[in-house]
């Protein structure tokens, strides 16, 4: 279920891919566009975060207001550094793929694979890519959330398949929110 520290592991793992720093709004991508090839090959996503539609893109709520510093988040910050000039950095030195523990061996496929993909691409490149994806909605300078069923659904599963996984998705991040507390 959802973590700051998933998330922030995920991130660390595109930063060490990257040699160790990226354009802050590119990890914003990849870190989505990671969420959503999970949906698509295992109908669950990665991180549980909210997904948003922005200016930019699509991206996972909470992941951006780490980033920005909205939320204070002691394991983000002890992976990734604060936005300067408009980039993120990896915090740690000789990390290792051991050191990334909440990420299962099938999250860093997809992890992998999407870097694979995408690692390479310029940033503003990927940010056009995402704007493709059909679930994206421009908000202009607002959000819009994206719901689990409207990537289904893009993903061509029907909408009563696609409400139904959504159904269960949310019911295990209740069950997980009930158990944490």
């Amino acid at each position: 279920m959802y973590k700051a520290e998933k998330v922030a592991q995920m991130a660390a793992f595109f930063l060490a891919k990257r040699g160790g720093t990226m354009a802050h709004v590119k990890l914003m991508k990849l870190l989505y566009i990671a969420d959503r090839k999970s949906i698509e090959e295992y109908e669950y996503p990665i991180s549980y975060d909210s997904m948003s539609s922005m200016e930019f893109g699509p991206v996972l709520s909470s992941a951006v207001d780490l980033a920005n510093g909205s939320i204070a988040d002691e394991a983000w910050s002890s992976w990734v550094s604060p936005i300067e000039d408009n980039e993120v950095s990896l915090q740690r030195e000789d990390m290792a793929e051991s050191d990334l523990g909440m990420l299962s061996r099938a999250d860093l496929a997809i992890l992998d694979q999407v870097f694979d993909e995408f690692g390479n691409v310029g940033r503003w490149d990927v940010v056009r890519m995402a704007h493709e994806f059909p679930e994206y909605n421009d908000p202009g300078e607002s959000s819009y959330p994206i719901h689990y069923r409207e990537i289904f659904e893009a993903l061509d599963y029907s909408a009563i398949d696609a409400r139904a996984i959504e159904s269960e998705i949310n019911h295990q991040k209740d069950l997980h929110r009930s158990n944490a507390s």
